[in-house]
């Protein structure tokens, strides 16, 4: 797709697993890099099965089937809802992560059409709302990357704090606030292939969101 950061062999993945069924959405950076924003690479692709919870034989399935199209696969993790496979093509290499989702999504999914066949992709919002819920719980400088051109794009982060609790039961802006308030990209950016100024603008978002936390947190 015009423009977009996925490599090659990512789009290979997709195309591959596309008629897997019960079907898969792509969400997080894969959706952001190669759908939405397109704004950063990903070394990963995230596909969750919205409404189950567990994974089943699904795993399995995706194996043989990348196997079957000629891909080399390790199995990294496995478990009832996540599994994680290394997927290489000999040239390049890529970390697809399989995940049981129960939590049905917040919007419905967007259809994207491959020469694999048809898949869903999760909405801007939908994600913004997953990558809030990601930063409280790991605060890794990409989801913050990806929160700040989410909201530049024109999601609405006070409907993605209503919608998040949701998600995550120990979800609060004011949590969130105070977790965000320990992460410093001027001294994390290097490390996460940041420029020296992207890293200061990075910063500064982060302050401002800090404070809009804050506001969306205090009672009434």
């Amino acid at each position: 797709m015009s423009g977009d950061k996925l490599t090659p062999l990512q789009w290979r993945i997709l195309e591959v697993l596309a008629g897997v069924q019960p079907g898969w959405t792509l969400t997080g950076g894969g959706a952001l890099a190669g759908v939405h924003l397109k704004h950063r690479v990903t070394k990963d692709l995230d596909l969750f099965w919205h409404g189950q919870d567990r994974l089943g034989d699904l795993p399995r399935w995706v194996r043989d089937r990348l196997l079957t199209s000629g891909l080399e696969v390790t199995v990294l993790q496995s478990g009832d809802t996540f599994s994680q496979l290394r997927v290489t093509d000999g040239a390049g290499v890529c970390i697809v992560d399989l995940v049981a989702d129960p939590i049905p999504p917040i919007e419905a999914p967007q259809q994207l059409t491959l020469q694999g066949g048809t898949i869903t992709v999760d909405t801007p919002q939908e994600i913004l709302v997953n990558k809030l819920c990601a930063l409280l719980g790991r605060a890794e400088l990409r989801d913050l990357v990806d929160v700040q051109a989410l909201l530049a794009s024109g999601a609405d982060l006070k409907s993605a704090l209503a919608d998040a609790p949701r998600k995550d039961a120990g979800f609060s802006p004011l949590t969130l606030a105070w977790v965000l308030r320990d992460i410093r990209p001027k001294a994390l950016g290097r490390l996460a292939g940041l420029s020296e100024e992207e890293a200061k603008d990075l910063e500064g978002f982060k302050d401002r969101l800090v404070l809009k936390l804050l506001e969306a947190g205090a009672p009434e």
